[in-house]
Parts: structure tokens; sequence; C-alpha cells
């Protein structure tokens, strides 16, 4: 690539750079340059020498990757982080859950909840997360504050809600956040209906004709439980899923959450709607919910991505440990060693979690013109020899504690394993004083 005019601000020099676009690739000894927040070069690593560069980066023993996208999670709950554990899904939202966020939820929790969840993101490489949850105007103030990216998904059920009496609140609320940050280059609104259970035919049509206008995209959990679709169809002789489509929600704007029960017609309307999964695979097995058939609908041409859930129920905020229980989890439940390979199960986690937010055209992989979200994963250490393939040894043989530094947008959000923006001993004072609050209520 020829010499541009202006400097390279960053050129980075990892042992592996692995762009996810083109699939199963795996760039050895090459350069990525950025410039205003934007990959603009990616060459040979003698070639890369050549270019004239503000700063120059060696990542010995480094792994370089798109930076991990989190598709579903609800980032202020890390505060109920262990509150109340193994117990079923009912039972764990009726008599612990939805109890406490009655008590405690305000402005406040949001607030030091999300910058507990944004901080334990960031430290495990993931540069974008999706939210659900109360107050979504505090949310997004601490993903502007942080440099993190988001989609933000405004909380809609029948019910009132901490931050909304009706509704119709939540729904204006919507709107109101949608225009403001119309134009924000980092955090996107998006329609959270929260379940077929919990929001109305009448509500869910509000939604769809929202979300058309505004060119919105809508996430919702779907078919969590075998039990929430047979209570659907003895109450309305219809799956959840085929409600959705008869209301013309579905689409590729449409991130359906969770989806352990998958029969032929609903998996018929996914492919036909070209609607995205959002894969929970650890909130699923720790809540006894269900297997999501990865493999099953990968083959049909389901765009499938990965999130965490809450806290509450995973209980922590680890994507790239949730990638490898994906990996792994597939396998079993298509009967099958191949199914999600490494370099698929990385692509869920990065290209295809930006394509179910909308932004696949800005992030999820290390393309020249995108967006600068990256991480780069120590593949140095002792448990890590040898490497025959790095994308395998990052999925199967790696943690979190091997994230060493974090940009989003070309900025460094985490160097050396320590967050630039944020006072980790602060955040971790502020949790433990909730907790103490939160347990003494309990007791």
């Amino acid at each position: 690539m020829p010499h541009s005019a202006a400097p390279l601000d960053l050129l980075l020099l990892p042992d592996w750079l692995v762009p996810v676009e083109p699939a199963g690739v795996v760039l050895k000894q090459h350069g990525i340059g950025i410039r205003d927040g934007l990959i603009v070069y990616i060459g040979p690593r003698a070639e890369a020498l050549r270019q004239p560069a503000i700063e120059v980066r060696e990542l010995p023993g480094m792994l370089l990757s798109p930076g991990l996208i989190n598709a579903h999670g609800h980032a202020a709950m890390t505060l109920f982080r262990g509150l109340a554990d193994d117990l079923p899904l009912m039972t764990w939202l009726q008599d612990h859950i939805w109890p406490a966020e009655a008590k405690w939820v305000d402005e406040d929790f949001v607030r030091d909840g999300t910058d507990l969840a944004i901080a334990e993101q960031l430290k495990g490489g993931i540069t974008c997360f999706s939210d659900m949850y109360f107050f979504p105007k505090v949310a997004c103030e601490r993903v502007h504050n942080s440099g993190i990216r988001a989609q933000i998904t405004v909380p809609v059920l029948d019910f009132p809600i901490p931050g909304a009496r009706n509704s119709d609140e939540s729904l204006h609320i919507g709107i109101e956040l949608f225009n403001d940050l119309a134009h924000h280059d980092r955090i996107k609104i998006a329609m959270g209906p929260h379940a077929p259970y919990t929001v109305s035919d009448e509500n869910l049509e509000k939604i769809r004709v929202i979300a058309d206008e505004l060119d919105a995209m809508i996430q919702m959990h779907v078919h969590e439980t075998a039990f929430e679709v047979h209570e659907a169809v003895q109450q309305r002789q219809e799956r959840p899923i085929a409600r959705l489509q008869r209301l013309g929600l579905l689409g590729p704007r449409f991130q359906a959450v969770h989806m352990t029960q998958i029969s032929d017609d609903d998996l018929a309307m996914l492919v036909e709607s070209n609607s995205s999964v959002i894969h929970c695979p650890e909130s699923n097995l720790k809540l006894a919910s269900g297997f999501c058939p990865v493999e099953r609908l990968w083959q049909a041409g389901v765009n499938v991505a990965i999130g965490t859930d809450g806290a509450a129920s995973n209980n922590d905020l680890d994507l790239l440990g949730e990638t490898r229980t994906a990996a792994l989890l597939a396998k079993a439940v298509a009967g099958s060693a191949t199914a999600l390979d490494a370099h698929r199960a990385l692509r869920m986690a990065t290209l295809n979690g930006a394509r179910a937010l909308g932004i696949d055209d800005h992030t999820g992989s290390l393309q020249i013109g995108k967006a600068a979200d990256m991480v780069a994963f120590d593949l140095s250490g002792l448990s890590q020899q040898p490497v025959y393939d790095p994308v395998s040894q990052l999925i199967y043989a790696t943690g979190r504690d091997c994230v060493t530094h974090v940009w989003v947008a070309g900025k460094q959000l985490l160097q050396d394993k320590r967050l630039t923006r944020m006072d980790e001993e602060a955040l971790t004072r502020t949790a433990k004083a909730w907790g103490s609050r939160i347990a003494a209520d309990k007791a």
C-alpha cells in the first residue's frame, strides 16, 4: 500500500493479526495503522515499518483481534451479582430480582452499576455492549464518559418500571433519547420490549411503528424457556415467535435473545425474516433454561451473536469465557465435534455481534475504513504454549486475564491491563458499599 500524505497516529505490530473478515485468516508478522480513530493500513511488518507513524507499538507474543461485542446484557444488574443464585428463572425473577429492583434501582444504582459493568467489560476485551435496563439516559451518560461503544435498548413493559410510570412514558423516553443521540459516534438507541409475556400486542405494535419510523433496532427476550413457549400456546394458541412475526416485529433489525426452543417453523421464520439470534449460553445453563441450537441456526443462515446476559444470572461479563462455553456447548447440542469451530466462535463474538446490532459497517472486523475497535491478547504465557493455531488457543486455552490492551475508535481504554479513564479502586469501593447495604436489608 502506498505511503499516505499524513503520518499514522499509531502503528501496532502484533505477532498475529486476526481480522475476522475474511473468515479464517491469521496474518503473521503484520502491522495495522490507525489514523483519526479509523483503520487505514494493514500490511506485512517490513512494509508497515516504512509507514510514517507518530507512535509505533510492538506487541510481541500478542494476538490482535477486533474488540469483543457483548450483544446482550443488563449492565447495572452487576450490583446484584450473586444475590439470588441456583434458582429457576421465574422464581429468580418474581421472588428475588423484581423485588430487589423495586427497592434499590434508582439513578444512582444505574450509574454505579453501569460503571462497574463497563470497567469489567473493558478489562475483558469488550469494546461494545448492548444494555437493556432502567434509566437508559443514565446508562448513555456512563457510556459517553467511558469511551466504550454501546447499544442502549430502552426497556418497555406493560407495568410501571423504575424511571417510567407506564409503557407510553418508556416509549417517549426511547424516542427522545434516539433523537438526542442520533449523531453520537458510539451510542445507538434501540427499543427493548422485555419479553412476549410482559408486553401486549398493542404495545408491540406501537414499538414496531416507532422502530420503522426511526429505523431503530429491537431487542427482546424470546423463547427463553420451554415453559414460556408452553404457556403462550396454552393462552394464545400461538408460539411467541409466530406472534412476533404476525405483528411485524421480525426482520433484519430484530434481535431475539436466548431462543432455546426452536421448531422447524420457528427456524423458517428466523431465516425468512433475516432476524438475528443472541445466544447467552452460560445464563441459559445456570437457569436451566435450555440450549440454543447454534449450529443448526448457523447452517440455516441465521446470524447468531453472543451475549453474557446480566451478572445476576451469569455471574460475570466475561465474553471470552462465554464464547468458549458456546463453542463447547454447540458441539454437544449438535452431536458434532466440528460444530462452531474456534474461528467461527470468534466471529460470533465480534462481527456477528456487530451485524446483529446494525453496526457491522463500522466495527466487528479489522478492515480498512472501520473504527479501530481492537483488543490485544497475550498468548506468551506458560498455559498458552505451544501455539499451533492462535485462534484455537484464544478460544480454548485463554482467559480474559490475558487481555492486555483495548482500543475503541483508536483511543486506548486499557493499557497494560490498567483502565486509562476509570478508577478501578473507587469502582470497587462503591460496589462493596452497595453490596453491604443490599445484604444488610436482605438479612
